[in-house]
């Protein structure tokens, strides 16, 4: 039996990788190959290319679960989840990653999300809901006019009213810019960036938290899209910067195809129990409970891809990715540095921003492009995932100089 069964595994993995070969499609063979290329020199978006899924999705097809329909509607933290679903894994997630945000045990809701804009949804409207049944008023959500574009959209979405805050030449909420904007007549959603999306700026919520403190007659939620570095800096000794109960927050989305390396979008959407409380309630019977997520249907394949990483990478190896990280985009400001090439990096972050270099090198190593007159104009930068080594620093470099 033991024979049989290691001759299958052995069988599958040989039909597995030949059908990777070719698919029998011509163009879509062409598309693969050239990603697979690209995937080496991928330096300009936040995605871990080094995915440790491989014997995921040989379990997958092996077990039979690729034929078995499965969704996660309904709510993952209750006693009775949906019998079709993932949800018992999705719980084991949530409970595993509360925790490393400060979340005390019990105390925590969460959801496998779609994305980080589905968490950055969720963490909007759970606010708005939150402080409404609360107050009896609409909030004004605060934002820095360098956080991702999605929460901008979001609230357009949702009939916010917003206040872009103005952030520093380094992409940071200036707090006495929030001071000044702050509308004392209603509630107050701020929306902290945990990583901005070119600078890679940390707004500093310590210092806009003793703006906010000034007035204690404001009700306030705070929700930290932390999209990126809400992914590893719990795996780093800055991990304080996540931690809900010294940063005072309420809710934070992070993705999962971006630290982890998930291979299509999804991430974690963390709350309080008291935020949730403080949801309107739908409840519906055939799904055995109360829907206040915004979706009904939810990947059930996203939480189990989360569970076999928690299982196959965990804790320490993701500490020393983490670590790994800050290291090597240490090293690529160095480098740059040393060549003459005008470069900056924020604080805590794993993005260099630099003069954007000629057209090939852009195209070569796809890097993400922008522009700001305070640092000469044409911009590009590098975000230094797993697989962006010191070795292919050495070639970015190298071609760099040669140019």
């Amino acid at each position: 039996m033991k024979k049989t069964t290691l001759l299958f595994a052995t069988l599958l993995t040989f039909c597995l990788s030949a059908a990777a070969q070719s698919s029998g499609f011509a163009k879509l063979d062409e598309w693969t190959k050239t990603w697979k290329e690209v995937q080496q020199t991928y330096f300009g978006y936040p995605a871990n290319e080094h995915s440790a899924l491989a014997d995921f999705y040989q379990w997958y097809v092996s077990s039979g679960m690729d034929a078995v329909n499965l969704n996660n509607a309904g709510d993952p933290m209750t006693d009775d989840p949906w019998s079709m679903s993932s949800q018992a894994f999705e719980r084991e997630v949530i409970e595993f990653f509360a925790p490393l945000y400060g979340f005390q045990p019990n105390q925590a809701w969460g959801i496998v999300t779609h994305s980080g804009t589905d968490g950055n949804n969720h963490g909007i409207y759970f606010g708005a809901k939150y402080l409404f049944n609360k107050t009896g008023k609409m909030p004004v959500v605060y934002v820095s006019d360098e956080a991702h574009y999605s929460n901008l959209r979001l609230c357009d979405l949702q009939n916010l009213d917003i206040k872009l805050i103005k952030s520093d030449n380094m992409g940071r909420m200036i707090p006495e810019e929030l001071d000044k904007a702050l509308d004392h007549t209603r509630p107050v959603l701020m929306v902290y960036a945990m990583g901005s999306t070119f600078k890679g700026a940390i707004d500093d919520m310590e210092a806009l938290n003793a703006v906010l403190d000034k007035y204690p007659e404001l009700v306030v939620y705070r929700h930290v899209d932390a999209a990126l570095f809400g992914g590893y800096l719990p795996f780093t000794r800055h991990k304080d910067l996540v931690n809900s109960q010294k940063m005072r927050y309420d809710a934070i989305a992070v993705s999962g195809h971006k630290f982890f390396g998930i291979d299509s979008p999804c991430g974690l959407f963390l709350c309080t129990r008291d935020i949730y409380d403080h949801q309107n309630n739908f409840n519906v019977t055939y799904l055995n409970g109360n829907m206040r997520m915004i979706n009904c249907s939810r990947d059930a394949v996203q939480p189990l891809k989360f569970w076999w990483l928690i299982q196959k990478v965990g804790y320490d190896k993701w500490c020393q990715q983490a670590n790994g990280m800050l290291e090597n985009t240490v090293y690529l400001k160095q480098q740059l540095d040393k060549i003459g090439w005008p470069c900056w990096s924020n604080e805590y972050s794993n993005t260099v921003f630099f003069k954007r270099p000629a057209p090939e090198i852009v195209q070569k190593y796809h890097l993400a492009q922008g522009y700001d007159e305070h640092f000469g104009g044409e911009l590009a930068h590098v975000v230094v995932m797993q697989h962006v080594t010191k070795e292919k620093i050495d070639g970015f470099i190298k071609a760099l100089k040669a140019k």
